[in-house]
């Protein structure tokens, strides 16, 4: 669970530091740069995973493209000068892990810091474009005395914060950074504290974080943080992805973009995960059919998926009352990506945080209560212990629908503004900003917040239409 982010120097993020809970909803005008706070959070994830260069050509933005130039993540960075990314998180990771030869891992604590600084490496001689570099990587541990300042969304400290920051820790840092005369080092610290003596990686060696090069359970602290960053996922659900067929072959998990829906579904109403009881396929298709009749219009009397022996391929079918039967491919593109959350609702495998780009794309406007209803539902109720009915997932949504920030309580509202900003140098540009309702847990004395005045802007309806505010704010 990332529960804070700061990044100064990425895209026109200059300087962002914002609070997260289990359910934000980030608002602001098309075009003011919403998404980059999710290239941020993405860049992390794949950081975790891959090497510099393949991490920054798989942002969004940039070129995607071996060869392409990393200077597209920097604040203007085609400029000549200092080009450099800080970026930090918070995060509750999970108390046990995996590693790579399947060895479990039991992280010494759960509440961690991660601080990661990248610089630019001019290209070497024509032909050839500028790399990133590591310059600092920092993983320390969070006090479970010091939570509670920490983690400042409403939540019962006894059935959440007890069950997930978890552990203690005497010692230092988990990865630190030191300057050394012959280059600066990463040590690697091991979880048992100031014993033992730290393992140091040359930074000028470094071609992708240390983070991300421990697999095995020997760091199982920075394993689970690696774990955690990894869960991070960006939701893009594209209708021909869950319009595809799947083969019995296939991996039976949703992707990002849509895709396996029909495997995944048959998977969680008939395979049992490792430690869990046998599922009770009538009522996984029973419960999903139920979620997908909240939408005006479809009349969902049940929902299956059937393996077919002889071309061995899953096949979605709503039945629909009137005893219309439709498979996946003959639903429209907005119950589709109703269908596929609905999916994900019932799936206690699928953890972590996912980002979601306007979530109301697709959708009638009758049925935005029940989308929005539904993307809050994903998110893990913290009034309770996380189990497989509530799963430790955390969502954040993005948009520039007035019915979508209607609906959302002040309390999950970020504010996407354009600030003037004077960088180091003395440049005055104009920067993001996320700015919280004034009366929200996010405000801050002295820091900037928004009020029911500041959002008429963003909630001009068309001639003639009442909308009212969650504040009763009439538009």
């Amino acid at each position: 669970m990332l529960t804070r982010l700061e990044v100064r120097g990425f895209k026109n993020l200059l300087d962002v530091n914002v609070d997260l809970g289990p359910f934000t909803c980030i608002a602001g005008a098309n075009g003011i740069g919403k998404s980059n706070v999710f290239d941020a959070i993405e860049f992390l994830s794949y950081l975790a995973n891959d090497s510099l260069v393949e991490a920054s050509q798989r942002v969004r933005g940039a070129s995607g493209l071996r060869g392409g130039d990393p200077r597209d993540l920097f604040w203007d960075g085609y400029r000549e000068h200092q080009r450099q990314i800080d970026l930090a998180v918070e995060m509750i990771v999970p108390a046990e892990v995996e590693d790579d030869l399947g060895a479990f891992a039991k992280a010494t604590t759960t509440f961690l810091r991660y601080e990661l600084s990248l610089g630019y490496s001019a290209p070497e001689g024509e032909g050839s474009v500028g790399r990133l570099t590591l310059l600092r990587e920092e993983l320390r541990h969070i006090n479970r005395g010091d939570a509670a300042r920490h983690l400042r969304f409403p939540h019962s400290v006894k059935n959440f914060r007890n069950a997930v920051v978890l552990g203690k820790r005497s010692g230092g840092a988990y990865l630190s950074t030191e300057n050394r005369a012959g280059g600066t080092v990463i040590n690697v610290h091991g979880d048992g504290g100031s014993f033992g003596k730290p393992q140091p990686r040359a930074v000028s060696r470094a071609g992708r974080t240390v983070l991300s090069t421990v697999t095995t359970n020997d760091y199982p602290t920075i394993l689970a943080a690696r774990r955690e960053m990894q869960s991070w996922r960006r939701l893009a659900l594209e209708p021909s992805a869950l319009r595809a067929p799947d083969g019995f072959v296939d991996p039976r998990i949703l992707s990002p973009s849509g895709q396996h829906l029909a495997s995944t579904l048959y998977r969680i109403a008939n395979e049992a995960g490792p430690g869990m009881e046998a599922p009770d396929s009538d009522a996984v298709y029973a419960r999903v059919a139920g979620r997908l009749s909240d939408l005006a219009g479809i009349g969902a009397e049940s929902i299956s998926v059937e393996p077919d022996q002889v071309r061995e391929v899953f096949t979605l079918f709503l039945q629909e009352k009137g005893n219309l039967r439709l498979p996946a491919r003959a639903l429209s593109e907005g119950t589709l990506r109703f269908l596929a959350l609905c999916v994900l609702l019932e799936d206690p495998t699928f953890r972590g945080l996912i980002c979601m780009e306007e979530p109301e794309n697709g959708i009638h406007p009758a049925n935005l209560p029940a989308i929005l209803k539904l993307v809050e539902d994903l998110a893990v109720d913290v009034t309770e212990s996380p189990d497989e009915s509530n799963t430790f997932r955390q969502v954040i949504v993005n948009t520039h629908a007035p019915g979508v920030v209607q609906l959302c309580s002040p309390q999950d509202l970020l504010l996407a503004e354009a600030r003037p900003y004077r960088t180091a140098e003395g440049v005055v540009t104009r920067a993001l900003s996320l700015v919280p309702f004034k009366d929200s847990w996010r405000a801050v004395d002295g820091e900037p917040s928004f009020s029911e005045a500041d959002v008429v802007a963003y909630l001009v309806a068309p001639a003639g239409a009442q909308l009212r505010l969650p504040w009763d704010l009439v538009v």
